[in-house]
């Protein structure tokens, strides 16, 4: 039977800038054993990912399975679809109006209706990990592991700036979601990855770089499988993780958080820098006994922790 995202209709939602919402539509998947028969681990996506996170066309088929580090033979993979993400055919063309609290608290709407108490672990990815950090700061007891990677708590200065750039394009280009995701990847990758993987090689048939062949490549993928509205709002909340925003200081809204923190960065990240990381850290063993800091040692930057499988593994594997 084919694993199909199930709809749930949350009622009268209002966003934090006032947005009033009469029906939200919030889609999700579970993978592994059945709801409520072993320990759940909440998976969330990035930001051109989705709630298929493992199958054919899983984007985390690498780290979650049958026998993998998420072992779908001892837990419940449950994902939910950021609304306006279209891959449940739900679009919202106002992404002005959302925050990625907001998304955090339609989450938790969901996680209420599915009548989940507390999971063994939240874990995401960049934005992902961003709205994981999210939601355990409105929900300080619903996990016993937190598990951010490749994110942070808040979007930096810089990150603001790559996703107002990627904003500028979606709304200008003439071909939007193309041009976007040349730039993205230049923010995903590194130079490093880049001299490794095209050594200035050339597509003789094309007369151009192969470089220029593979960006181009990702623009076109993208721009089949992928809306516009999609990309803006995902975009939107990419640029608006902060879990302090018209709350108290990071120490206040942090130390409430029950669960143990594993934040994993990666040495070559571009968007969300080691550094931020670290000090992330730094300021939480302050006050915080439950805390570890790893590190994903790549030269692929941000995309690393869905390329570095193995080194992830490793340090997940005490956790799972």
């Amino acid at each position: 039977m084919e694993n199909k995202p199930t709809p749930i209709t949350l009622q009268n939602f209002t966003t934090e800038s006032g947005a009033f919402y009469a029906t939200l539509n919030l889609s999700f998947q579970v993978f592994g054993l059945a709801l409520h028969t072993a320990p759940i681990v909440l998976v969330n996506h990035a930001l051109t990912g989705n709630s298929q996170v493992v199958g054919e066309n899983g984007w985390w088929n690498d780290l979650i399975g049958e026998k993998k580090t998420i072992d779908t033979n001892k837990y419940t993979v449950l994902a939910f679809n950021v609304p306006g993400n279209g891959f449940d055919d739900t679009i919202i063309e106002n992404y002005l109006d959302f925050n990625t609290r907001d998304i955090a608290r339609i989450f938790i709407q969901g996680i209420h209706f599915l009548e989940i108490k507390q999971f063994y672990a939240i874990i995401g990815g960049s934005v992902g990990g961003g709205l994981a950090w999210e939601i355990a700061a409105l929900e300080p007891k619903i996990t016993q592991h937190l598990i951010p990677i490749a994110t942070d708590w808040k979007s930096t200065d810089w990150l603001i700036a790559n996703c107002f750039l990627q904003e500028q394009i979606l709304n200008n280009s003439l071909k939007p979601i193309e041009d976007a995701r040349i730039h993205a990847m230049l923010c995903y990758r590194t130079p490093e990855s880049f001299k490794s993987k095209f050594q200035r090689t050339t597509n003789a048939e094309l007369a151009i770089f192969n470089v220029e062949s593979w960006l181009c490549h990702h623009g076109e993928k993208l721009q089949k499988r992928f809306q516009i509205s999609s990309y803006k709002m995902m975009n939107q909340l990419l640029k608006t993780i902060d879990i302090t925003r018209n709350g108290g200081s990071f120490e206040s809204i942090a130390s409430k958080i029950e669960a143990t923190i594993h934040i994993i960065g990666i040495d070559s990240d571009l968007f969300f820098t080691v550094s931020e990381n670290r000090a992330t850290y730094e300021e939480l063993k302050k006050y915080k006994n439950n805390i570890t800091y790893q590190e994903i040692v790549s030269i692929h930057g941000h995309d690393a922790f869905l390329i570095e499988y193995k080194q992830l593994d490793n340090l997940l594997a005490s956790i799972f």
